[in-house]
This record gives structure tokens, sequence and C-alpha cells, in this order.
């Protein structure tokens, strides 16, 4: 879509270049911010151009760039003790988008408009992964993405602060992995998407996203049982609504997802 209502462009070089004008906003991959009129943006700010590399494997573990795209994040090359690197492209599966789109939705562009059924939330979450945040004073902050994510396209970014980059942690991306989903149709919206992780110590965590308005990991010492499944369940304050699902059904069928998860990786 044509947005009409801008007339100014201009590359993002270096962190001062982020500093916005009245009426700016910054562009990253543009699959959202293209897809309906934006009349109140009349710049645009192009995070592309600061070079960033789409992801660097660290001794800490992957550190995946804002601007990292879909396609992009199926690059890495996982060493044979990720075993949890099989959730990239299950979560990027999820989109159901053309090739065209994994080619340009960026990572960052997900997480920051916080939709429940956003795809790269479900990784980020299941993953405990962290937000590295650029504030406008120089300086960085850090967040894990449970509580960045903080409601439909609602998060803790502030007034000039930059999503920098997303940092999955090692022994995280070392944890046994399952994946659920469920969409009323075949090729629909995610309605609930439920991931387990075990990790090296048989700690369980599991990551229920898209059922949801914001995303909740609940932690146990081990693989919980069906009624510890549902007295954590019951703790969601809020079941989310939309043409995709109504609230008691997402609770009930992300029960039933949460058990199968729990089966398998017991």
């Amino acid at each position: 879509m044509d947005l009409h209502t801008v007339d100014v462009l201009r590359p993002a070089r270096t962190r001062d270049d982020l500093r916005l004008a009245p009426g700016e906003k910054l562009l990253g991959g543009g699959s959202w911010l293209f897809s309906e009129p934006q009349p109140e943006v009349t710049g645009l700010v192009d995070l592309t151009t600061m070079g960033w590399e789409p992801w660097q494997v660290t001794d800490e573990g992957l550190s995946i760039a804002a601007t990292c795209t879909i396609a992009q994040l199926l690059e890495p090359p996982a060493p044979a003790d990720w075993t949890a690197s099989a959730l990239f492209r299950q979560c990027a599966e999820a989109f159901l988008m053309s090739f065209k789109i994994w080619h340009t939705a960026t990572v960052g562009g997900n997480l920051c408009l916080a939709l429940p059924a956003g795809a790269m939330i479900s990784l980020a979450t299941a993953l405990d992964a962290e937000v590295v945040v650029w504030t406008p004073d120089g300086g960085e902050r850090r967040e894990p993405v449970e509580s960045f994510v903080r409601g439909p396209g609602l998060t803790s970014l502030q007034a000039g602060e930059v999503l920098r980059s997303v940092e999955l942690p090692l022994a995280a991306l070392r944890g046994r992995t399952a994946f659920r989903k469920i969409a009323l149709t075949s090729l629909g919206r995610s309605s609930a998407v439920v991931i387990g992780r075990v990790d090296d110590d048989a700690r369980f965590s599991l990551a229920v996203t898209a059922a949801t308005p914001r995303p909740y990991v609940f932690r146990f010492e081990s693989a919980p049982t069906t009624a510890e499944l549902r007295t954590a369940l019951d703790a969601v304050d809020e079941w989310y609504a939309d043409p995709h699902g109504s609230p008691d059904w997402r609770a009930a069928v992300t029960l039933e997802l949460a058990a199968e998860v729990c089966a398998e990786l017991a």
C-alpha cells in the first residue's frame, strides 16, 4: 500500500539517526507498516541501513538483530547440541505467509507489533529470550520477552527507545522442545500456540501464546501432571477474544495442547 502522507525517507547510519522527528516512524521490513493506511506518518527512518548482522553465534547463545528477516533466522548453523533449533522453522511456518514475506518481515518487527499470534513472540518466550533495547541517552537495557510484550500492540518500549536485538541463551537452545498449534482453519491465524521445553537439569517450562493477550511462561521442577497444568493455566487472567477463537474455547484447547506437549516431552 502506498503511504501517501510520507514525504521523507531517510536511512539510519548511527544511533543519532534514530532520533525521530514528529511524524516519523522506524521502518524495518515494512510488511505490516505498508499493509494499511498510516495517516499520522509523514516520514520513515530505515533501520536496515544500520548494517546490523542478522545473527551472531556467541559463547552465550544466539544474538538475533531486530532487522533479521524470518528467512535469515533459518540460516544460523545449529550445533548438534542445539536441540531446540527445530523451533525456528516451526515458528516461522506458523506465520503461514508467502516466501516474499519471509524475506521481508523481521523478528524485531514481529515483537514490536505485539500481536497475540506473533510467531516470533512464541519462539522468543519459549526460549527465555531477552531483548536488548537502546535507550535515548545512549545506553541500553535488557528485559525478558515475556514481560516486554504486554498486550495486543503494546510493549514496554518508551519514547525514543529502539529494539536492537533478541538474545537466546545457550541453556535454552540445548533444551528438548515440543510444539503445538491450533487454528480454526487449516491456513488460519494461530488461535493457540503451546511450546514446552525440558532443560538439562530436567526443569520444564511451558510457553502459551496466541490464546492470551500477552505471552505466559509457566515453570515446573519436572514435567507437570494434568492437574498441575490446569492449576497453572487457571492463573491466566484473560483469554483472548477475536474472530479466530472465543476465550472459553481457547482456554480448553490450550489445556489439551499443553497435555500433549507434556506427554511428548515426558
